[in-house]
């Protein structure tokens, strides 16, 4: 390959980069598994660089789950050793979260490129709006001691989580609030929770892109192993500093600096749904 041809690259390399930075941060920070920034930087990067629209966003969602992994366990271990992972709430909730983002996995290969756009922009103003008003709280709060709904809400935070490439705590974290969990125990749960998200809805996207025609280098089914390894050394290094920050910060300005950067990606996802 050329010089002129690798440095084409540098660009997307150094997207990455900040992206795997900036994802790690967010991982340990919010419990979020920095899918919300991963998805729409790497769609973003792989549109430059010219790849299908339909197939950008499927690896872009693959290769984010799979990026969670290492990037959660760095995370669930910072908060377990403050004491704020629920083991209770964790064993309840895994094999159902574990079903549901399989099952998501596998059947995201169904949908086009602008279907998961679609569902990833709804649901973080979904997301953003149960931020600002907490209407998840008055609504659920009441549901606290029943398990069934307990493991419906995990198998329905898996599917969904499957779908955006997310590690789940976007949906997870305010389902725990709402359940009677202190934000530290939802964060550090749903960090938790992620790792489980991230393995099964990896198996999920390798099986459904498996033999797809047009995907980028080093790509296994819909796993982009280039941005799987750039990013996700760099989300794990700066995940425990997020959870250190955690700790320290004030909880209710994170919230809704994160709402507002989930309005921002929703509207940019529904831009690209409309331009086409």
């Amino acid at each position: 390959m050329e010089w002129s041809e690798l440095a084409a690259y540098w660009p997307f390399v150094a997207g990455l980069m900040v992206t795997g930075v900036f994802s790690g941060l967010a991982a340990g920070l919010l419990g979020i598994g920095g899918g919300a920034i991963i998805v729409p930087a790497l769609s973003t990067a792989l549109l430059w660089l010219g790849y299908d629209p339909d197939v950008v966003m499927h690896v872009a969602v693959g290769t984010s789950l799979a990026i969670i992994i290492p990037t959660g366990i760095m995370s669930a271990r910072s908060h377990h050793k403050r004491g704020a992972l629920d083991m209770k709430v964790f064993r309840l909730w895994a094999p159902f979260i574990l079903a549901g983002t399989l099952i998501g996995g596998l059947m995201a290969g169904l949908y086009s490129g602008d279907v998961l756009r679609i569902v990833f922009a709804v649901m973080a103003f979904v997301i953003a709006a149960n931020i600002v008003f907490a209407f998840q709280t008055r609504l659920m709060g009441h549901l606290n001691g029943s398990s069934l709904t307990h493991r419906i809400c995990a198998f329905v935070v898996g599917y969904i989580s499957a779908l955006m490439g997310i590690g789940g705590g976007s949906l997870s974290v305010p389902t725990q609030v709402a359940f009677g969990a202190t934000m530290h125990q939802a964060v550090g749960t749903s960090a938790a929770l992620g790792v489980v998200i991230a393995f099964a809805g990896t198996v999920g996207f390798i099986i459904s892109g498996w033999g797809v025609e047009g995907l980028p280098p080093l790509s296994v089914g819909y796993i982009n192993l280039a941005a799987l390894v750039l990013v996700a050394t760099l989300a794990a290094a700066f995940a425990p500093l997020g959870a250190a920050l955690a700790h320290r910060l004030d909880q209710k300005t994170l919230k809704y600096v994160f709402a507002v950067f989930l309005v921002l990606v929703g509207l940019n996802m529904l831009w690209k749904v409309i331009t086409g």
